[in-house]
């Protein structure tokens, strides 16, 4: 599903992104842990075109968003990002629309399909989330939890291939995460095809079906959960998980 290769970004003479490489199977959760500045959330804003990189390769679904530092064309890179949904660390809700008009802004937007089947596919993602009787309220009423799941499901709206998350917690409570987490869990269980820039350990390791632990720009070391949890081969992965 997603191909990258040597993927290079810097901010003038910061180099946050150093050759990174790395590939996702359909259906897989692949999380991606780290310390603060390391490049996680730069290397997951570039699969949707939220930031340029320098170098390298972004290849989705086999179609190439950036093929050796050189970006397709402009119809080309909406078409290859309009399969991919992203929630971010901040629930970016419109506050002047209700829920429901949150959810149903982008389907209408594009006028893809009928009134009547976007409504309704609102209202099935909406009960997916939890949160069927919160359609007509206005985001300011909702709590941190509640917001990000309406981001969720309005990620959902548009049926993406692929689902990014950046940080989807770091913004909440520790007693909002729970209600967050078990609806990522289930998608996980749905097989939809993730990525999850995450600092909750446990839920990645849980959940995921891969770990990358980044460092400095770089893939320090990519396994599974309980190769990167239970003997992770640096001492720099051992350090950071505190074992």
């Amino acid at each position: 599903m997603i191909e990258v290769k040597e993927l290079q970004k810097s901010f003038g003479k910061l180099e946050v992104l150093k050759k990174v490489t790395f590939t996702v199977d359909p259906g897989e959760t692949v999380a991606v842990i780290g310390p603060s500045g390391s490049g996680k959330s730069t290397m997951l804003r570039s699969l949707v075109h939220l930031e340029e990189v320098n170098g390298g390769s972004i290849i989705i679904q086999g179609q190439a968003l950036v093929d050796n530092g050189s970006y397709a064309g402009h119809a080309q890179i909406k078409g290859i990002t309009s399969k991919m949904g992203m929630v971010f660390q901040h629930f970016n809700l419109f506050p002047h629309l209700t829920v429901r008009g949150n959810l149903e802004l982008a389907p209408r937007t594009l006028k893809r399909e009928s009134s009547s089947e976007i409504t309704a596919r609102s209202k099935d993602l909406l009960s997916k989330v939890g949160l069927a009787d919160k359609a007509d309220v206005y985001p300011s009423m909702l709590s941190g939890g509640q917001k990000q799941r309406v981001a969720i499901a309005r990620a959902l709206m548009l049926s993406p291939d692929i689902l990014l998350f950046d940080e989807p917690t770091s913004a909440l409570d520790p007693e909002l995460t729970g209600e967050v987490l078990r609806v990522i869990r289930q998608l996980a269980e749905e097989k939809m095809t993730m990525i999850i820039v995450t600092h909750e350990m446990n839920f990645a390791r849980d959940v995921a079906d891969r770990i990358i632990f980044m460092d400095k720009g770089e893939i320090a070391e990519s396994g599974t959960p309980e190769q990167i949890f239970g003997s992770p081969r640096l001492a720099r992965t051992r350090s950071f998980l505190k074992l």
